[in-house]
């Protein structure tokens, strides 16, 4: 965060200073108890608790001052009719101060977060980089990331979500990327916004926002992305497995943990790269990372060897440990949508090199009225990737199993349960040494406890 006086933080955000002179030189907040000498305490409503009655609560641990709706008495404070979108002002007037920095931004229905990731650490191999923890992308978090940028930040790499049309756009308007990289269309938040349509209507917001002097990184071996070329005066940058990719993989080859190894082409030049990751999907989120590095102008040996030490991130994403009995467990559990979930299963099937493999699944929120046919068509491809037992957890992952049954040659077991406790008691009766489980589901659905109380009564041996 850039040191901003009370006065030109309300000048930012259209706001009213309150309360006499403060300078703020910490970072900005939304938790009182992340309050430190020189924050900005942001004071935001809510349903169940109001920012407003934490704000002394800040200024105690150090806040220099508040961002809020009304005045507070004895505290500086700079008052604002919206404090949210007073919020993103104060980001997009700070980060117009910093005009020699290169802003990314990335969305996708799935796998943003650990591309975000994986391209939080290329760039920051090649200077000061400044990325959100987890998936901060949100009208909150998203500015949040931003005003932690400085002086010395040189990238600022962002994650933008959207659960409608227009949610990108604003998100684009608060950071104006150079380089915007859309990963994929799928079928998260298919509820909400009604069709994979729209879905491509909004995730090509970010291209749109795109000046001529900026880049689009586009998936070539996704249709719905690939055509959102027409939807921008950038520069295209293609990426992908396809042969017409600008950046693509060659070479492809995987070890018994399902970790990849390829060769990146560029028409820079190749390198080697052997990714500490899981999964084929690991290969295409590196694609975009190196496509988008490669935007900004890093170089392609660079990019190659940031992306062999990169490391998971962000918590409950295929995070595997193997127990001292030789079990591994895949908690995956953070989020889940088919194309995500898909991407498991085939992890989990390359991870298996004979070993025996269960998939322990809660249901996918906000499909809307392609829930059960999406949880079948999981099912399904569940059972053709050979687990041998498919535990469905709660009433609405009981789709799955139908969709697993009608696999007529599949001979694995189908395990309905209604809580995450049943499900570990389940497990402890079939589980041996040398198996594999995944653990994957919705937010709500918690699964994480599952994988954690695997882990409880075993120390891990090794983790990767």
């Amino acid at each position: 965060m850039i040191g901003l006086s009370l006065a030109r933080i309300a000048e930012l955000t259209g706001g009213a200073a309150h309360g006499g002179p403060a300078e703020v030189t910490g970072p900005v907040v939304i938790d009182s108890r992340l309050a430190e000498p020189g924050a900005l305490f942001v004071a935001l409503p809510g349903e169940r608790v109001d920012g407003h009655d934490f704000a002394s609560a800040a200024v105690e641990r150090g806040a220099a001052a508040v961002l809020g709706a009304r005045a507070l008495p004895g505290i500086p404070t700079v008052v604002v009719p919206d404090v949210v979108a007073a919020l993103g002002a104060l980001a997009r007037g700070v980060l117009a101060e910093l005009p020699e920095l290169t802003v990314v931004g990335v969305t996708g229905s799935s796998g943003k977060t650990s591309t975000k990731d994986l391209m939080a650490q290329v760039f920051a191999a090649a200077g000061p980089t400044v990325a959100p923890a987890g998936s901060l992308n949100n009208e909150i978090g998203h500015p949040l990331t931003v005003l932690r940028a400085d002086a010395e930040t040189r990238y600022l790499v962002l994650e933008k979500a959207a659960r409608g049309v227009g949610h990108i756009r604003y998100l684009a308007e608060i950071a104006r990327p150079s380089v915007g990289v859309v990963l994929n269309v799928g079928t998260a938040h298919l509820g909400e916004f009604g069709g994979r349509e729209a879905v491509a209507r909004a995730k090509g917001e970010l291209v749109e926002a795109l000046d001529a002097a900026g880049t689009a990184v586009l998936n070539a071996d996704d249709p719905l992305v690939a055509a959102m070329a027409e939807r921008t005066v950038a520069r295209v940058v293609a990426y992908g497995r396809a042969a017409t990719a600008d950046v693509r993989a060659e070479d492809e080859t995987y070890d018994a943990e399902g970790r990849a190894s390829f060769t990146l082409v560029t028409p820079e030049g190749s390198a080697p790269v052997t990714l500490r990751l899981h999964g084929a999907h690991a290969v295409s989120n590196a694609l975009a990372a190196a496509a988008a590095a490669r935007a900004a102008g890093l170089d392609v040996t660079l990019v190659a060897e940031a992306l062999s030490r990169a490391v998971p991130v962000s918590r409950w994403r295929m995070e595997v440990t193997r127990r001292a009995d030789g079990l591994t467990v895949v908690n995956d559990a953070y989020n889940a949508n088919p194309e995500s979930v898909r991407a498991a299963l085939d992890a989990l099937a390359r991870m298996a090199e004979g070993r025996r493999t269960y998939a322990v699944l809660g249901h996918m929120a906000e499909l809307g009225a392609a829930s059960v046919a999406e949880h079948e068509k999981i099912g399904q491809h569940a059972a053709r990737t050979g687990v041998a037992g498919l535990i469905a957890v709660g009433p609405d992952a009981a789709p799955l199993l139908e969709g697993a049954k009608r696999i007529g040659t599949w001979n694995g077991e189908c395990v309905q349960v209604d809580d995450v406790g049943t499900a570990v008691a389940v497990l402890g009766e079939r589980l041996g040494p040398r198996d594999v489980v995944l653990v994957k589901g919705s937010r709500v659905a918690g699964l994480e406890r599952v994988a954690q109380a695997l882990l409880a009564d075993a120390p891990p041996e090794a983790s990767a």
